[in-house]
C-alpha cells in the first residue's frame, strides 16, 4: 500500500519538527517537503507532489489559508488540512471558502492528528458539518437583507462586517488571516458592488442593515473597535 506523502508548513521550528517526526514515524506516511513560510510553501507544494498538505494558519507572510487557496490551482490533487492554535468562526470560515478540507487545533493528540491525516488522504472532510451551517447561515442571513448584498462574496461580505465593527484594512487582515493588499482588493470591490464610496459609508451601510434586521439570537453587535476611515 502507497504511503501518505505529506508536506509540513509551520513557522515554528520546534513545532514543524515535532510534527515532521510524529509523520515520519507512521509507516503508513512519509514527509515530502516543509516550508516555514507562505512563499516557500507555494513553490515547494506542487513539486512535492505530497496527497496531504498540512497548513499552519498563521504565518508570517501571509496565512495558511492563503496558501490553501492557491494550491486549488497550483496543486489541485493536494488535500488541506488547517492546523491552527485558536479556535473561531472567521478562521473556519476563510478555511471553507479556501477549499480546506479539514481543520484541527494544535492541541489535538498526536494519534488523532495522524488520523486526520488518513481521513483527509482518503477523500473525507474534517469540517464539523454543526459548526460549518451555523457560520455559513450566518453569512447567508447577513447576505440576505439588501438586494446589493447578494453581490458580495462570502469574502466580501465578511470584511464588509468587519468595516462596520470599525477595523482597519490590517486589523481585518489579521482577523481574516490574509494580506493586507488582498484586503485591499476586497474592499475596493465591494464599495462598487453595494454602490458607495469609502469605507465610511460602508460602514454606516452594514449598520444601518443590522438596526433594520437585528440578529434573532439576541446578540448585539460588537463595539467599534477603531476608526472606520483607518488604512
Amino acid at each position: 500500500m502507497a504511503q501518505i506523502r505529506v508536506f509540513v508548513l509551520d513557522d515554528h521550528e520546534v513545532v514543524r519538527q515535532g510534527l515532521l517526526r510524529l509523520i515520519e514515524a507512521d509507516p503508513e506516511m512519509t514527509v515530502v517537503g516543509e516550508a516555514a513560510t507562505a512563499a516557500e510553501a507555494l513553490v515547494r507544494v506542487p513539486r512535492a507532489d505530497a496527497d496531504v498538505a498540512l497548513l499552519d494558519v498563521r504565518l508570517p507572510d501571509g496565512s495558511g489559508v492563503e496558501v490553501c487557496r492557491e494550491l486549488a490551482t497550483l496543486a489541485p490533487g493536494v488535500r488541506c488540512l488547517m492546523l491552527t492554535s485558536y479556535e473561531d468562526d472567521e478562521a473556519l470560515l476563510a478555511s471553507i471558502t479556501a477549499g480546506a478540507a479539514g481543520y484541527v487545533l494544535k492541541e489535538i493528540r498526536g494519534p488523532q492528528l495522524l488520523d486526520s491525516i488518513r481521513l483527509v488522504a482518503g477523500g473525507r472532510s474534517l469540517l464539523d458539518p454543526a459548526t460549518t451551517g451555523r457560520v455559513l447561515d450566518r453569512l447567508r442571513e447577513s447576505q440576505r437583507h439588501d438586494a446589493r448584498l447578494d453581490l458580495l462574496t462570502a469574502q466580501e461580505s465578511a470584511v464588509l462586517d468587519l468595516i462596520g465593527e470599525g477595523l482597519t484594512n490590517r486589523q481585518i487582515a489579521d482577523r481574516m488571516f490574509l494580506a493586507e493588499k488582498t484586503v485591499k482588493n476586497y474592499i475596493s470591490s465591494l464599495l462598487a458592488k453595494i454602490e458607495v464610496r469609502g469605507r465610511t459609508q460602508a460602514a454606516l451601510f452594514i449598520a444601518e442593515q443590522h438596526r433594520l434586521h437585528p440578529d434573532p439570537t439576541g446578540v448585539t453587535e460588537p463595539e467599534p473597535r477603531g476608526p472606520t476611515t483607518g488604512r
